[in-house]
């Protein structure tokens, strides 16, 4: 078992002085939380400040605050000590493989804010461990989403040594008369579409996301595709 204190040592050695000036800082938060920003009080817990560091990781990459309310208030933290033990734990224990995240600290009065940033992934997904399985999250606006089963695979697919081609058969021509008209399609209409399994449906679209032929969004827990804006 690791003894508490060199465990300790080995998550706070990393915090560096922001060179971002106050007014800076006020700047960044007046854009508000996005794709590549997110605001937090304090860091609650490895597990749940994990699932916002793979997020980004899984998408963009970008910065959560540490010390800054939903509202955009910079109330800071009274100790970055803590904080900065935790969001090391998550980004090196909870996140798989571990995030080499950067943290730098701003004064503000008597208290702190620290600005953690997050790398877009150079191979994804990120998973996050939990109680019974692994979950890939990703930024869905301003917001950490769980990612479809198909999403995952499309992280994989991309980010594999494999490379990607597809048929354009009779399948390929429905789903493009599809698309055409109603913009949008998800795995379980294609697969009534073309009279396949969802898992055979899911298959061929992951397959043209990843060829660079089909987008694919998140609404509502649920994968749509659409055409890739590239090849329109």
């Amino acid at each position: 078992m690791k003894n508490e204190r060199d465990l300790y040592l080995k998550y706070t050695d990393t915090v560096k002085v922001s060179k971002l000036t106050r007014q800076d800082l006020k700047n960044l938060i007046q854009t508000g939380e996005s794709g590549f920003l997110e605001f937090k009080n304090r860091v609650a817990s490895p597990e749940k400040i994990a699932r916002e560091m793979a997020a980004f990781a899984n998408t963009k990459g970008g910065t959560l605050l540490i010390g800054v309310d939903d509202n955009g208030d910079m109330v800071g933290v009274e100790g970055y000590y803590e904080e900065e033990f935790l969001l090391n734990q998550a980004a090196r224990e909870e996140c798989i493989p571990q995030i080499p995240i950067e943290i730098e600290l701003l004064h503000n009065g008597e208290r702190d804010i620290l600005i953690v940033k997050v790398p877009e992934a150079e191979k994804k997904p990120i998973y996050v461990k939990g109680e019974k399985m692994r979950q890939v999250y990703i930024r869905d606006a301003d917001e950490s989403v769980a990612a479809s089963d198909e999403y995952v695979e499309v992280l994989k697919k991309n980010y594999s040594d494999e490379g990607v081609t597809f048929e354009y058969g009779e399948n390929e021509q429905q789903l493009f008369r599809f698309l055409n008209e109603y913009g949008d399609i998800t795995v379980r209409r294609f697969a009534t579409l073309i009279n396949v399994t969802t898992y055979r449906a899911s298959k061929i679209l992951v397959n043209m996301v990843s060829a660079g032929v089909l987008d694919l969004f998140e609404k509502d827990g649920v994968a749509h595709y659409t055409f890739c804006q590239k090849s329109s």
